[in-house]
């Protein structure tokens, strides 16, 4: 369903994405047959997503959604692929019309992709368009993890968080940026956080949306204030209540896998049942009409639709038990020392949980930038893509 040139040696290759009609059509089919279960017996999230809205989205995504836009929209940016450690990996590479502009990396997360990141090009390379000044600007290196839409699927076991930081400053190496700097959320803000734990020559410094560290042992974390005592009962509940998505796919990806390649609504699904703020977004874009700034019924189905056109529900679910599965061939590895390099941090309303600079003090000793968003969620880049844009120009600012 999509055209991966071969690749061999270091070469970077242009890249079309190229959905053939026949797949197209099985989708409109699979959503028109789909079997639809009972309607949830409580009138919260609690039994997981809501009929309404997996019927509003299915009748959308059937009826009206464009299925060739991801494709156009894609194209529309220039594309590579080339191949690392074994692994035919897709990146969006887009140059900023300033000479002096700043390399960056930038990593998505699950149930993401690139596409999460698409409508942040704009504020990022070309600031002046945006608000900004020419100093503002940042060359863009957006790769798709492996076995993420249109990199390849690992053919073997070890692609954690850090071999994939690895894969990416050979990338940036390759592309001849010497001096870079990276971000991420979510699963990207892991490998961003090993980045810059692994220090490889050339990275200036780093910037997440998500404090992974506070996953790993939030006890150890401090507890003292409010807004402390308010983020650990966040993550305790998402922990508990929120994370079944997480367990299943770092135990048992295979399992759902079966599912996720089989239904388009069952991908759908799962997809959209991430984190409570995510969701209560997404069920008003489909179900009222009323989209939380840029999550629309369109760029949500872009990224839905690129799942399932790359048949990668269940290589994506691998990448949690790689990263953070009790089985994986990391776990029980030594922690990475702390980045040496300068980290940036910004907290968004809408998160998981409302990360305390106390925290991002504790767990990054070289922190130089803490920002507070007035708007967003777990998808920033996504959902707020100008203020999200805004926040890492002031972050990497010091470092040009």
């Amino acid at each position: 369903m999509t055209t991966l040139e071969q690749q061999t040696g270091q070469a970077i290759r242009p890249f079309t994405v190229r959905f053939r009609e026949k797949a197209l059509d099985e989708l409109r089919h699979r959503l028109a047959t789909t079997r639809w279960p009972t309607r949830e017996l409580v009138g919260d999230r609690t039994q997981g997503v809501q009929l309404a809205t997996m019927r509003a989205l299915g009748r959308y995504w059937e009826k009206e959604y464009d299925l060739r836009r991801v494709q156009s929209r894609l194209n529309a940016l220039p594309q590579f692929t080339t191949e690392i450690d074994g692994v035919g990996l897709h990146f969006v590479h887009v140059r900023s019309r300033h000479p002096d502009a700043l390399p960056l990396i930038m990593t998505h997360g699950w149930p993401g992709s690139v596409i999460e990141m698409l409508d942040s090009i704009g504020p990022l390379t070309d600031p002046t368009a945006h608000g900004g000044t020419p100093a503002d600007a940042f060359h863009l290196v957006l790769p798709s993890l492996p076995g993420y839409s249109f990199s390849a699927e690992p053919a073997e076991i070890g692609w954690d968080l850090v071999r994939t930081a690895r894969a990416w400053a050979e990338l940036m190496n390759r592309l001849g940026y010497h001096r870079y700097v990276a971000q991420g959320g979510d699963v990207g803000a892991g490998v961003t956080d090993a980045l810059g734990r692994l220090g490889p020559e050339g990275l200036a410094g780093i910037h997440t949306n998500l404090l992974v560290t506070a996953l790993n042992d939030p006890a150890a974390l401090p507890n003292t204030t409010e807004e402390e005592r308010a983020a650990l009962e966040a993550i305790k509940v998402f922990q508990t209540s929120g994370n079944g998505y997480f367990v299943e796919m770092a135990t048992r990806p295979e399992t759902i896998g079966y599912a996720l390649l089989d239904s388009p609504s069952a991908l759908a699904a799962w997809m959209i049942d991430h984190d409570t703020d995510s969701y209560h977004k997404i069920a008003r874009a489909f179900v009222d009409g009323q989209p939380s700034g840029n999550l629309t019924r369109d760029h949500l189905l872009d990224n839905i639709t690129a799942y399932w056109l790359t048949g990668t529900g269940a290589s994506t679910a691998r990448s949690y038990w790689e990263a953070y599965g009790p089985d994986a061939p990391a776990a029980g590895r030594p922690p990475l020392p702390a980045p040496r390099v300068p980290v940036g941090f910004s907290t968004f309303p809408g998160e998981i949980w409302r990360t305390p600079r106390s925290w991002a003090e504790v767990s990054y000793p070289t922190l130089n930038y803490f920002g507070v968003a007035e708007r967003g969620g777990h998808f920033a880049a996504w959902e707020e893509p100008e203020l999200f844009a805004a926040q890492l120009r002031a972050a990497f600012r010091p470092l040009r």
